[in-house]
């Protein structure tokens, strides 16, 4: 049965010393059916033309060249014009045994569980023995760039995790290796030396130490679920010491994290909420308060930031007071229980100190409501709008009956949608909410922030009456007093 294909990726920047010699190693392969792509990098030296001697050489070579965009970008326009099903990186300047591929496609084949097979290594240059590195583990993953660039894997992984990550100018297989591994998955490393690794004074890994706080800084941004359950918070400088950092910090600034029941698959991207606003998300709303959404695990979210708030309120909702995203989600899970329509609530987050309070973030669904009352006036809602300011008027009856009554009831926290059954309506933005008996007066004055023509506030106040046993004259007199 022939064996499947193999296609080795060798990104080329410069390297015309060892280019020969690497080549020369992966063309010993021992396995049948392989294919090597280079892929020079913008050399300025012979590097292209050393590759484009073995490829009118070597059937099974093929040589491209890009502008000079770094050994990510590079290795990713490699692997896109690969047609093997398995992967091999090899930097320029190293080697591999005549073994290696056969040796990992084995047992690639033989168990799918498997993603990665990486070899045993050994070091010479300016540097002999060994590259001792211990047995793999998450938790190992999350504090040290553990396993080297030069392993086996399907390129479907590949694809499923988008490619090596170019924003990372150093370090990126460390970030390739947790985007394929932190969702699990077995690394098996071969028994025998397998890679030759090359150290010299200019290596790419000597010269990427210096670059250690772009890298934890960015794997951080990409990672931060990872790093939460690995590591009980972010990588920090120190690598080794991040876990005990992290107890320390958790004391000194304590969080509030709550996720729904139905929303446990959610838990990971609500514990680190603040890294994924600040750096993801589709802004859809900046003022005194910020709006983004989101899409995690084939839903939409929408995430509400709250502005920080003054220092007696840093106090008092420290200690005496549900925080405005707490208080959002509750009020939301309320009007559900109800029956009055509100985005479902995933959850919230909130931090600050022992004694002040910090930022507080608050999670739903977002709603499938195109519509918000303001379309009516705008002339954007081309349906009944009759039929929807009869519905808007039963919401608004229903929530005064069971007792609630919404302090910021504007035309934009009023969304609703037409349906087979009729007009659905969803009230948004419900932090602050009074509770307690709503009199006519007070329900009618409830209208003051929903603009509209004397035809509007007709059939708002008859419907709102009908609810409510009230008159419906009495309400319509009030509703417009409302807005004088």
């Amino acid at each position: 049965m022939a064996k499947p294909l193999v296609s080795v990726v060798i990104p080329v920047y410069n390297m015309e010393e060892f280019l020969e010699e690497t080549l020369d190693s992966v063309l010993s392969s021992d396995y049948p059916n392989f294919e090597v792509i280079v892929m020079d990098d913008g050399s300025k030296d012979r590097s292209f033309e050393i590759a484009e001697s073995y490829k009118s050489r070597y059937e099974n070579v093929r040589v491209y060249t890009q502008v000079n965009s770094g050994v990510a970008t590079a290795r990713n326009h490699a692997i896109s014009k690969a047609g093997g099903v398995y992967i091999l990186p090899v930097d320029a300047d190293n080697r591999i045994s005549k073994e290696l591929i056969h040796s990992a496609v084995d047992i690639l084949e033989s168990d799918p569980e498997v993603k990665v097979v990486c070899p045993r290594a050994e070091f010479f240059g300016d540097r002999s023995g060994e590259w001792v590195l211990p047995p793999f583990s998450l938790s190992l993953l999350a504090r040290k760039n553990m396993m080297d660039t030069c392993a086996v894997y399907r390129k479907s992984e590949w694809e499923r995790i988008g490619g090596y990550c170019a924003e990372i100018v150093a370090r990126e297989d460390w970030e390739f290796w947790i985007s394929m591994l932190k969702d699990g998955g077995k690394v098996v490393k071969l028994p025998e030396i397998g890679l030759f690794y090359r150290v010299r004074e200019q290596s790419k890994r000597v010269t990427d130490r210096l670059l250690k706080k772009h890298v934890i800084d960015v794997l951080n941004r990409r990672h931060p679920d990872f790093f939460e359950r690995e590591l009980g918070g972010p990588l920090r400088y120190q690598r080794s010491w991040s876990r005990l950092i992290n107890r320390i910090s958790r004391i000194i600034h304590p969080r509030r994290v709550f996720v729904g029941d139905d929303f446990q698959d959610l838990s990971s991207f609500v514990r680190v909420l603040p890294v994924h606003f600040e750096n993801g998300g589709t802004l859809i709303y900046e003022g005194r308060n910020k709006l983004k959404e989101f899409e995690i695990h084939g839903r939409k979210l929408i995430v509400k930031s709250y502005q920080l708030p003054h220092l007696i309120n840093r106090i008092v909702y420290n200690s005496f007071r549900a925080s405005k995203a707490r208080r959002s989600y509750q009020y939301a899970q309320m009007l559900r229980k109800a029956g009055i329509g509100s985005p479902a609530p995933v959850g919230f987050y909130s931090t600050g100190t022992w004694l002040l309070f910090g930022r507080s973030y608050f999670v739903s669904l977002k709603s499938e409501c195109p519509y918000t009352y303001r379309n009516l006036l705008e002339e954007t809602f081309t349906g009944d709008k009759e039929k929807v300011l009869r519905a808007i008027a039963r919401t608004t009856a229903a929530l005064h009956e069971n007792g609630f009554l919404h302090k910021d009831y504007s035309g934009g926290n009023i969304l609703f949608r037409e349906t087979d059954k009729g007009i659905e309506v969803e009230i948004i933005d419900l932090n602050r909410m009074r509770f307690g008996k709503v009199d006519i007066e007070t329900g009618c004055k409830n209208f003051e922030r929903l603009p509209g023509t004397h035809e509007m506030f007709v059939i708002l106040a008859d419907e709102y009456a009908k609810v409510r046993g009230f008159d419906a004259d009495r309400c319509l007199e009030l509703i417009e007093k409302s807005h004088l």
